[in-house]
Formats: C-alpha cells, structure tokens, sequence
C-alpha cells in the first residue's frame, strides 16, 4: 500500500464522497477513482461499498483505520519537521503525561520553558504509562512523564522527584491535628475507586480490601482528577497521588498522607539511545524544581 492510497483512504472515510475527497486533496475525482481501484487491487479486497451515492467504508477498512491514522500522523509530524528546518527553526519537543499532571504541573512547566527557549516549538499531550513507551519508541514523543517506571530496555527512566499517595476529604473532615491518616481509619468508609489496572491503585485496593470491614466503594472512575472532582461533590474519600492533592488542597480539600506511607515518583522517560537538546534538559530541570514546589505544601 502506497502513501497516496493512505491519503485516499482517510480522504473518503472523512467525506464519504468521491468529488468532496478529490477536492480535499486538489486531485480530480478520476485520478482518485483510478488509485482506489488500484489499492483494492494490490490489497485483494473492498475498501469501500457504494451506499445511496456515498462511499461506505467495509469492515476491512473500519479495522485498518487505526493503523492508517497513526500512519497519517507520522506524516504529518515529518511535514512539520520538513517545515521547520526549511525556517531554520529549532525542533519541535514532544512531550506527554499521565492525566494527573496535565492539570498543572506540565503547562506551568512549558510556560517557563517558552520564556527561556522561545523559537522551539512544543506539542503536548496525555497517555498511559504504555501508551507513551510505544509512542517514544515509534519516535512520536521525546519526554514522557509518568508515575511508573516502565521496565523496557530502550526505555530510560530519570526520578524527577518523590511524593506520597495522599487521602483526599471534602473540607473540615479532618481535623487539624491529623498529620496522617492509618489505613484502618478508611474501613467502611464511602470512598470512590480508580477503574482499571494502574500499578499503585492496585496495591492499595489489596490494602484496604483486607480491612474490617473494606471500605464502601459505589463509584469508579478513571483518572485522579475525576476522583478529585467525585470528592467535591460528595460522593466520598479518595487516594490519590500528591500532584492531584497538591491541587485540590489549594481549592479548600482536605487532605494528608496514608500511614503506613505509599511512596509515589514522577518518572521523565526518554529513548536509551536518543540524545537530548539543550530544550529537553532545560525542560526536565524545570519540571523537577516545579513538582518539588507543587509538594511542598502538601501536608507530610
């Protein structure tokens, strides 16, 4: 399969019509016709079924779809690239996170860098932990960030700095005396659930199971921030990591530490075998001394 039968492809699941498509990409609509029947040729099969005037895309292409995106944005990404070094401009850096640091942690952090490294370009993103190793492997991402060190051996980790999972309560819950909370304060207690299989959510869940009796958990939700959002509407407790408390602490949550402690660290992820622009170490500095600060004030 050729790039131009990629471009035809996501051209027609975009419009689902031949002239619309041709127009989208400055081709009349006989040379598209032409290169769709000669992909179909080369591939063996149906790429599109003619409904009502409309091209339809069979469940071959609706499975290749995928692939064919992340092709186009490999392509889209080389473009850019292609156009910054015809401006002379810096590379682009290419950083993503986990949804707990996308909040604050990482746009306070590249607003410092632009100040110090204004012609560099920067995109940012959010992905899981084995999201952001493919991506950095396919050499779609530079940095990553995350709160668990992957054990890959193209993959190096740098600890950027250490925190604690926190207890997440409305306001006024504890009291001010409370340095810690121990975990068998949360038995039959009503608190929210993180859905999925995320490493230190499922540490705790061991933990608190085993409590007498466990704690009551009616609703499960994806992110930390969701939970941080479920607590302020009263649905219950949550344990969160410290970035995530450090901002609910600051809008009025209560919150404090678990005894025995559940160490937590931000982890910046790179390639073993890339090598880092002045941007990238700047950027990781920063980043450091910022969720450094961010957990100071949360409650040890």
């Amino acid at each position: 399969m050729r790039l131009r039968h990629i471009e035809i492809i996501q051209a027609l699941c975009q419009t689902g019509e031949l002239k619309s498509a041709a127009q989208m990409l400055d081709i009349c609509t006989q040379t598209l016709e032409q290169t769709l029947q000669d992909a179909e040729r080369q591939l063996g099969f149906l790429l599109f079924a003619r409904v009502r005037g409309r091209f339809q895309p069979t469940p071959e292409t609706l499975r290749m779809q995928a692939e064919i995106a992340a092709v186009q944005s490999q392509v889209e990404r080389l473009q850019r690239l292609a156009d910054s070094l015809r401006e002379h401009q810096d590379p682009a850096l290419h950083v993503v996170c986990t949804a707990s640091l996308a909040h604050q942690l990482l746009p306070q952090s590249i607003a410092a860098l632009r100040r110090r490294f204004r012609e560099t370009p920067c995109t940012l993103g959010v992905q899981n932990t084995d999201e952001m190793v493919r991506s950095l492997l396919l050499h779609q991402t530079d940095v990553g960030l995350s709160l668990h060190c992957p054990d890959h051996p193209s993959i190096t980790s740098q600890v950027l700095a250490e925190g604690k999972l926190q207890l997440l309560a409305p306001q006024g819950w504890l009291s001010p005396k409370h340095r810690y909370i121990a975990l068998h304060e949360l038995a039959g207690q009503a608190m929210i659930g993180l859905e999925g299989e995320e490493p230190l959510s499922l540490v705790l869940e061991h933990r608190l199971q085993s409590l007498n009796p466990p704690p009551r958990i009616q609703t499960r939700v994806q992110t930390y921030q969701m939970m941080r959002s479920m607590v302020e509407a009263g649905e219950g407790l949550a344990v969160v990591d410290p970035f995530t408390a450090a901002g609910a602490r600051a809008q009025g949550l209560d919150t404090c530490p678990l005894s025995p402690a559940v160490p937590v660290t931000l982890y910046a992820l790179t390639r073993s075998a890339a090598s880092s622009s002045a941007a990238e170490k700047t950027l990781l500095e920063i980043i450091a001394q910022n969720a450094q600060a961010l957990l100071s004030p949360v409650r040890e």
